[in-house]
């Protein structure tokens, strides 16, 4: 492998995280086995649910390395690269709340039902953030992303969560699934340009991360209680854990890309038992949990991604057995479109109460996973389908 090959696992495991993530989003865990979802705040232990979205922010901490270094190699300076990396992360932070708010919406005080309020919602974000062909129907396209923004300030203006007495408005919570990442985003790429392809300093920031992490859990950092409705992930530190150890993973791909195949399989491998042994050794003090974001967890997440991505990275850049992977690459290079534009046809369906989703009402759990299995393939299909006509959104 030279130096300029593509690595495909980067974006075979995108994919792959990002089809589980829409498999399990998608099941009725009523009636589906109960090890495929998320487990309740305070059991000890965890699902598959439970293990992909810290995948996905895995692979989001390994690509930060090669797309702000290739950003830089283009000509990009510092102020720029710094300008790309917050208006990224603003984005993912304003779609993320949006997300979060469209099951607080009150028809009555809001004046339309929460479901045509997140459908327009969902789709001025593909209006607003759509990557738009470059040297023709500059105005149309202009106008488009002006009729996008335009209608998510109405929809941000109108919005209720409460009663005509006590209206209510938005929310940050917990940021959404995308602030998740957005927070995790930035503080990884802001470290990246601070130390670049150092191994060191980037292990240094992961043990950072953890300690904020423990000390948090351990009620330890209560004085930053004023800082946590906007830097409440940071504070908490398991989000930028997670991150930072996949960026150290891309760190380390990058730097002994030359060196052999099988030293960097057998490297990801003793880290993933690494990571998995402190997991289970944190376990004595915090429990095994997703909800709370334990240390125990996040390193055991961590411990799973580097042997999954060792396993990818045999199969598809060693190997290079890569056709099996195409049904998820359009998933892996276009993530955002794959992850929202299911919520559009999400949201028609409950509009329109045509039984589609019928394999949802099934008592039986086979019927069940299958059911979700086939949409998720389907979402990867239709993300492909929207790519080809230019709908794919870009941040």
């Amino acid at each position: 492998m030279n130096s300029s090959s593509r690595i495909e696992s980067i974006d075979i495991m995108r994919g792959l995280t990002l089809l589980l993530m829409l498999f399990v989003n998608d099941l009725n865990m009523r009636v589906a086995p109960a090890w495929l979802g998320h487990m309740k705040a305070d059991f000890d232990g965890m699902g598959l649910a439970d293990w992909v979205f810290p995948g996905f922010l895995f692979i989001v901490g390994m690509a930060i390395p090669f797309a702000i270094s290739g950003r830089l190699k283009k000509g990009d300076s510092i102020p720029k690269t710094l300008m790309h990396i917050l208006i990224r992360t603003v984005s993912l932070l304003i779609i993320g709340v949006l997300m979060l708010n469209t099951g607080r919406v009150n028809p009555e005080t809001t004046g339309m039902s929460g479901n045509l309020w997140a459908l327009l919602m969902y789709v001025s974000v593909f209006l607003v953030w759509n990557d738009y062909p470059l040297g023709k129907n500059k105005v149309l396209f202009t106008a488009m992303r002006v009729a996008g923004i335009a209608t998510l300030i109405f929809l941000s203006i109108i919005f209720r969560s409460g009663s005509t007495e006590d209206p209510g408005w938005m929310i940050t919570g917990w940021w959404g699934i995308l602030g998740l990442i957005g927070w995790g985003y930035l503080v990884s790429s802001l470290i990246w340009l601070a130390i670049r392809d150092s191994a060191a300093g980037t292990s240094v920031a992961v043990i950072f991360f953890l300690a904020v992490n423990i000390l948090d859990q351990k009620g330890l950092l209560a004085f930053l209680d004023p800082l946590r409705p906007v830097l409440g992930i940071i504070i908490q530190g398991n989000v930028p854990l997670i991150v930072l150890t996949g960026m150290l993973a891309g760190v380390l791909l990058r730097k002994m890309r030359e060196s052999g195949n099988e030293r960097i399989i057998l490297l990801f491998i003793t880290l993933g038992f690494v990571s998995l042994a402190a997991g289970f050794i944190f376990r004595k003090w915090f429990i095994i949990s997703k909800i709370y974001a334990t240390p125990s967890w996040g390193m055991i997440c961590s411990g799973i991604s580097f042997i999954v991505f060792a396993a990818i990275f045999w199969l598809a850049d060693v190997k290079g057995l890569t056709r099996w992977a195409g049904f998820v690459r359009p998933a892996g290079k276009h993530s955002l479109t794959t992850y929202l534009a299911p919520d559009i046809l999400y949201h028609l369906i409950w509009m329109s109460s045509v039984p589609i989703l019928i394999y949802k009402q099934s008592s039986e759990p086979l019927v069940v996973v299958i059911g979700s299995i086939v949409w998720a393939l389907l979402m990867a299909g239709l993300t492909a389908l929207l790519a080809r006509v230019n709908i794919k959104l870009k941040l």
